[in-house]
C-alpha cells in the first residue's frame, strides 16, 4: 500500500513537466500515490498527459466551498481542539487559506491511511503541507526548485520553518544543495540533492542539417530566463554576417517587449516567437535545430534558474548547449565537452560560443554526443525516481 501522497499548488502544469514526469514514473514502476492539487491549470496548451494521472486528480474547492467544508468538519467535532484554536487565532491573517488547505486534505489523508506528503517547491503546497503536519501529525517532504530557494517570498511560515518541519528536503543540484546546507546547517542531513529525470527514449536525435542553422531556446518569457540578452546576441550575429533563425519557444509577461526589441533590432526574419508548444512538438523542434541556447540571468528580485529541465531536454537530443554560468547550469553544460559557458548578459561571448557551433558540425555532433552520454548517466528518470521513492518511504 502506498503511505505517501503529493499535493502540488497546480497540477499537471505546462511550465512544471517535471513534476508530471515524476508522477508518470510513479505510476509506470506501479506507485500511484493520491494527489491533490490546491488550483486547476487554467489556459494552458494541450498536453499528451496521461488521462489516468490526470484523472487521479483531487482538486481542492474554491474558497467559499472550501470554508463551508471546513465549518462542517467542526460542526461535527471531527477537528481537535487544537485545530479549532488555530482557526480562531490566525482568522485572516496572510496565508490563512493554508490552513483550511491543510484541514480539508488532512482529513482526507487521515481517512486513506497517508502518513507523509510530499511537495513541489517551497511554496504554497508545502506551507499547507506544514499545516497539515502541524494538525494530523502527518510527516512532510518537500522538493525545492529555484525562485523558492534564492529568493523566496516572505511569508510567516517561511523557508526556515519548512526546513525545521520537514522530514526530507529534496533539492535537484549540488549547487542548490549547498546553498540549504550552508543556510540549514543544523537540518543539513535531511538535504538531499536528486537530479530531476527524463525518459531519455522521448527524444529523437539531432543532425545538424538544418539550413540556415537553427539556434533554439525554450522557457517562459520572464526576466531570469535572459531572452532579451538572446535577441541582443542575435544582432550580432546579424552585423557579423551569419546565416541562422532562431525560434524562442515559450510565453509570459515578457512576450510584447521581447517582440518589439525584435522589431527594433530589424530581426523578424531572423528570430522567432512561436509561443509555448505542447511536449511533443517542443522535442520536434530540439531534433531540428543546430544549437540550444539559455541564456539565465539573475532577475532584480534575485531569482535564478538552477537546473533548467530545457537544458536536459537538449542534451538528451544530443544538442551542443551554449548557457551562462549560474545555478546547477555548470552540472549538465560541461566547458568544450557538452557546450560551452559565458557569464551572464555577456553577449559578445555567446555570440562567439553560438557561431563556433553553428560554423562546424563536426563540433557540434560531439558535443552533442556527449551531452546525451552525460544526460543517460545523470537524467535517467528509472533511476532519480526511485531514489526519491526510497526517500519518501523511510
Amino acid at each position: 500500500m502506498t503511505r505517501f501522497a503529493y499535493l502540488f499548488e497546480r497540477f499537471p502544469s505546462f511550465g512544471q513537466t517535471f513534476c508530471y514526469r515524476e508522477v508518470a514514473e510513479l505510476d509506470r514502476q506501479d506507485i500511484a500515490p493520491p494527489i491533490f492539487s490546491i488550483r486547476k491549470p487554467k489556459d494552458e496548451p494541450p498536453q499528451d498527459w496521461d488521462t489516468r494521472i490526470v484523472e487521479r486528480v483531487r482538486y481542492l474547492p474554491e474558497e467559499k466551498e472550501l470554508l463551508e467544508d471546513v465549518r462542517r468538519a467542526a460542526n461535527k467535532r471531527k477537528l481537535g481542539a487544537d485545530i479549532v484554536a488555530a482557526l480562531d487565532e490566525w482568522r485572516r491573517r496572510t496565508d490563512f487559506l493554508r490552513l483550511y488547505q491543510a484541514i480539508y486534505v488532512g482529513l482526507r489523508l487521515r481517512k486513506m491511511g497517508i502518513d507523509h506528503v510530499h511537495a513541489h517547491f517551497a511554496g504554497m503546497a508545502a506551507r499547507t503541507a506544514f499545516w497539515i503536519n502541524k494538525f494530523f501529525s502527518i510527516t512532510l517532504s518537500f522538493t525545492a526548485h529555484a525562485n523558492d530557494i534564492f529568493s523566496p517570498r516572505q511569508f510567516e511560515i517561511g523557508l526556515d520553518k519548512l526546513c525545521d518541519t520537514a522530514r526530507a528536503i529534496i533539492t535537484e543540484t549540488d549547487y542548490a544543495a549547498r546553498f540549504l546546507r550552508d543556510r540549514f546547517s543544523y537540518r543539513a542531513d535531511r538535504i538531499h540533492r536528486i537530479y530531476n529525470g527524463l525518459d531519455l527514449g522521448e527524444f529523437g536525435r539531432a543532425d545538424f542539417s538544418s539550413t540556415p542553422a537553427l539556434v533554439i531556446a525554450v522557457g517562459r518569457l520572464i526576466p531570469k530566463k535572459g531572452f532579451a540578452d538572446l535577441i541582443r546576441t542575435c544582432a550580432l550575429l546579424m552585423e557579423r554576417g551569419k546565416s541562422f533563425r532562431c525560434e524562442i519557444i515559450g510565453d509570459g509577461p515578457l512576450k510584447s517587449e521581447l517582440r518589439q526589441q525584435i522589431d527594433e533590432l530589424c530581426l523578424q526574419n531572423n528570430v522567432e516567437l512561436p509561443g509555448a508548444k505542447p511536449q511533443m512538438q517542443v522535442r520536434e523542434r530540439l531534433a531540428a535545430a543546430n544549437v540550444f541556447v539559455l541564456p539565465s540571468v539573475i532577475d532584480p528580485d534575485g531569482g535564478m534558474d538552477n537546473l533548467p529541465t530545457v537544458i536536459m531536454e537538449a542534451m538528451a537530443t544530443g544538442l551542443p548547449v551554449v548557457s551562462t554560468d549560474l545555478g546547477g547550469i555548470p552540472e549538465m553544460v560541461i566547458e568544450n565537452e557538452t557546450g560551452f559557458l559565458v557569464q551572464p548578459s555577456d553577449t559578445a561571448a555567446m555570440a562567439d560560443a553560438i557561431e563556433t557551433v553553428i560554423s562546424d558540425c563536426s563540433l557540434a555532433a560531439r558535443l552533442g554526443h556527449s551531452g546525451c552520454e552525460r544526460a543517460r548517466a545523470l537524467f535517467s528518470i528509472e533511476k532519480n525516481v526511485r531514489e526519491l521513492y526510497a526517500l519518501l518511504t523511510l
